[in-house]
């Protein structure tokens, strides 16, 4: 069998389209944030999600000791957001881009996303350079918007809301 190298492995996942994310924590550690598209669901019951991080990751350490996430799903026309959170921008410039409320786990919570999921994470399995966090959703917020965004062949795409 032939051994699968990064950069194949990369270009056959970039065919893989996926909801924008910005991962946002607070707690004893601070505050941090990160955009991710390696977001999934689990189960229903509980409600569980899952989130992978690079162990590598400048935030890794935040949510490691904060223990608490908010999976804040991007609308069309935040990708601007999406790309301040994915880059090496400083904390506090990339909070002052947007509107955010303290959800119930005290994690930050982005005014006009599609849906934000708080959660407590309460499983870290560790696979290659990545952490895959298992989060039992606390509370979730739900604002319908015409379009979502996704991440497909390494660029944004709006995926439109059907009609009714």
């Amino acid at each position: 069998m032939m051994a699968i190298n990064q950069q194949t492995f990369r270009d056959a996942m970039a065919c893989v389209g996926a909801a924008v994310n910005i991962i946002t924590t607070d707690g004893d550690a601070g505050q941090a944030g990160f955009t991710a598209s390696a977001v999934c669901s689990v189960t229903d019951s509980p409600p569980t999600l899952l989130v992978c991080l690079n162990r590598a990751a400048s935030v890794w350490p935040v949510f490691n000791q904060n223990r608490a996430l908010c999976v804040n799903t991007l609308a069309a026309g935040q990708e601007s957001l999406s790309n301040l959170f994915g880059g090496k921008t400083a904390m506090a410039e990339r909070f002052a881009a947007a509107q955010w409320q303290t959800g119930e786990t005290g994690c930050p919570r982005l005014e006009g996303a599609l849906a934000s999921f708080d959660c407590h994470i309460t499983q870290v399995v560790s696979v290659g350079t990545h952490d895959i966090l298992f989060c039992e959703i606390q509370a979730i917020v739900h604002h319908p918007a015409p379009e979502g965004l996704v991440w497909f062949n390494r660029h944004y795409h709006t995926l439109m809301r059907p009609a009714c």
